[in-house]
This record gives C-alpha cells, sequence and structure tokens, in this order.
C-alpha cells in the first residue's frame, strides 16, 4: 500500500476556456500504438500536467515543462514526455508532462492522423489551424500556474522551462510568441519543431534563451525551419545553441537508436549548466 502511495500520479488540471468550433466525444484516450510502437494519448480536451518530483536532496529548483508530440492528434506520452520527466528528475529537475488539447479523434488518434493527413489534406490544415490556439493556450497557462505555485513547490520562478517535441515544439513557440510576462518561460528547448504548424516569426529581442535540437534527416523535413529558428534567435543577438544532428530522423525522443542523437538531453543538461538555468546535484 505505501508503494502504491508513493507512485501515485500528481495530475494539476489547468484552467481553459470553453473553445468555439471545437467539440470533443468519448473523452481522452490512453493505448499502445502498434503504428508508432509506443504509448500514446489522444482526444484531450481538458488540459493537465503530470508532475514528477527529484528526491528532495537532489532538487535544485529548475523546473521543465515538456510537451510531447504527435501531429496535434495524439501525444507520444512514453517517449516524449514520461521518460524524459524521469531522467530530468535524477538530475534535480522538476518536469511537468503537459497533456494539450488535441484535434478531436476517435478510438485511434494516431490513425486518424495519417488517414486525415493523407486523403484529406485540406481538412487536416483546417483542423490544426484551428486547435493550435487552445494548444498553445495551454502551453501558457503551465507557465503561469507554475510561476504561481514556484513557492510552494519549492521552485525558482527564474528557472521555469518549456521543452516540446515536434507538434509540442509548435506549441513552445507559440507559447515564446505569445507570452506575457507572468507566462513567459526562462527558457525554450524546441525538439524537431513542426515549423509548418507555427510558423518562424520576427521577435522582439527580449526572448528567453533557447536551445533548437534537430536531426539533418528528418523525414518531415524538419531541419531547415530549425535552422530558421535559430537564426531568428541569433539575429536578434539572443542566447541560442543548435544541435542538428546527421542522423536521428523523427520523432527519435528517448529511443535507443544506436546514435549520438541517442544523448541530446545530456547535451540538453550541459547547455542548462552553462547557461546558469540548471544547479548540478550537490552544489
Amino acid at each position: 500500500m505505501a508503494g502504491m502511495v508513493m507512485n501515485a500520479q500528481e495530475i494539476i488540471p489547468l484552467p481553459y476556456e470553453k473553445p468555439e468550433g471545437v467539440s470533443w466525444e468519448g473523452g481522452e484516450k490512453a493505448f499502445f500504438s502498434d503504428i508508432w510502437n509506443t504509448e500514446v494519448v489522444c482526444n484531450v480536451s481538458r488540459p493537465t500536467m503530470e508532475v514528477f518530483r527529484p528526491d528532495p536532496d537532489k532538487a535544485n529548483g529548475t523546473s521543465v515543462i515538456i510537451a510531447p508530440g504527435g501531429g496535434l492528434y495524439a501525444l507520444s506520452i512514453e517517449s516524449e514526455g514520461n521518460m524524459v520527466a524521469r531522467w530530468l528528475v535524477e538530475k534535480g529537475v522538476t518536469a511537468f508532462v503537459l497533456k494539450y488539447r488535441l484535434v478531436p479523434t476517435g478510438e485511434d488518434g494516431v490513425r486518424d492522423l495519417n488517414e486525415t493527413s493523407s486523403n484529406h489534406l485540406d481538412e487536416f490544415k483546417r483542423l490544426i489551424s484551428t486547435v493550435i490556439p487552445y494548444s498553445v493556450a495551454d502551453g501558457l497557462a503551465a507557465i503561469k500556474y507554475v510561476r504561481e505555485h514556484a513557492a510552494g513547490m519549492g521552485l525558482k520562478e527564474d528557472r521555469i522551462g518549456f521543452m516540446g517535441f515536434s507538434a509540442g515544439g509548435a506549441v513552445t513557440m507559440g507559447v515564446a510568441y505569445n507570452a506575457s510576462e507572468e507566462s513567459q518561460p526562462n527558457f525554450l528547448v524546441p525538439v524537431y519543431a513542426w515549423t509548418d504548424a507555427m510558423p518562424v516569426q520576427e521577435i522582439t529581442g527580449s526572448e528567453p534563451p533557447m536551445l533548437v535540437i534537430c536531426a539533418t534527416d528528418d523525414p518531415l523535413g524538419l531541419a531547415k525551419g530549425s535552422v530558421a529558428l535559430y537564426n531568428s534567435w541569433n539575429d536578434a543577438r539572443q542566447s541560442v545553441a543548435l544541435h542538428m544532428y546527421s542522423q536521428g530522423g523523427h520523432g527519435f525522443g528517448m529511443k535507443s537508436q544506436g546514435l549520438p542523437s541517442d544523448t541530446w538531453i545530456e547535451r540538453f543538461y550541459d547547455w542548462g549548466v552553462a547557461e546558469d538555468l540548471i544547479t548540478p546535484t550537490g552544489k
């Protein structure tokens, strides 16, 4: 019983406004996708975060909100969410895995994604453009929540990061482009960000440090957008770094492929320490 209590999920519901022109039926779905070969969640209509807390002896006050990818039809909740969070807590970082609102789907959002994007491209684009503002609003609400509750959670208000993968990378950049003072992250980590869904925009020159991660051989052609993100920060003389791996494909997340891209999260940690965003355990 004690073990069950210790391992109980800590879920935070986030505030949201009822969307116009979008409705969900049947509730949120969680299952193992044979297509993606990983655990996924789809049909998310209410934004939530799961909290992963480090051992108090390791906790350093830094926190990261993680937005998994999945084409805005699903969330690759394990490889691009929970596994990332578990790695971070071992480094003393508090992690929040965000379930942001997605395109309404049936029993299998991954199959719906493949069907719609392949056979009904105009409808696919319409649905994406309709839903992504709500996904971004959920990201902004997540930042605001963590900052408002930082003191009570033992977190530092000026060390709240936002990391997103693919569609979650689009949410990451949407957060960056639309943040207010209270919802501005202190650092950004777009990983193979879907820049078609959230095009690169001109920035004000007061944006937080950013680490961009991608692979040149990304089959969705996202390397070009990642370079454009880097250039937009660099041209505005904002702190930015880029790790572009020659191989890795798309959606590598925490998967082991026997490639240098397998250790991207270690490079994130190195960068965070160098930028004074993460204090190494024991210091």
